[in-house]
């Protein structure tokens, strides 16, 4: 199964943000253990290294690129990505990459905490723990 992992899911990892780091972290192993493939789009990983650096700082920020390309495969965004994403007219444009890049891997799944954001796309948005308990029922 193929997935790509949404922004937030990522930092709430990386900044063992709670309540959600527990599920998100769970994601995380599933991938490590390669029971899922999981992705990140390139562009949301420079957003993720603003994000940690401007909270942790320069270092912990290289610190936590590095721990995320452990956990899961850098996906490429493309030109076409792009003018596919302005085609959309999301409301939130770094979403709309997103789903661009997901068309592309052909992922079952976007594991994000803003399902909603992407109820306009063809690719079913899961929460962290709708996520886990869909892998429980298919393992069953």
């Amino acid at each position: 199964m193929t997935v790509l992992i949404d922004t937030n899911v990522v930092l709430d990892i990386l900044l063992h943000r709670r309540p959600w780091y527990d599920k998100a972290a769970m994601i995380a192993g599933l991938s490590q253990k390669s029971i899922i493939t999981a992705y990140v789009s390139a562009s949301a990983i420079t957003d993720i290294f603003y994000i940690v650096q401007k909270q942790e700082g320069k270092s912990a920020a290289r610190g936590a690129i590095k721990q995320l390309l452990r956990m899961f495969y850098p996906a490429t965004v493309t030109d076409r990505n792009i003018f596919r994403a302005a085609e959309l007219e999301w409301d939130d444009f770094e979403d709309s990459v997103q789903f661009t890049v997901e068309e592309g891997l052909f992922v079952d799944y976007i594991i994000t905490r803003n399902t909603q954001d992407f109820s306009s796309g063809s690719i079913e948005a899961a929460t962290p723990e709708q996520f886990i308990r869909a892998i429980a029922d298919i393992e069953k």
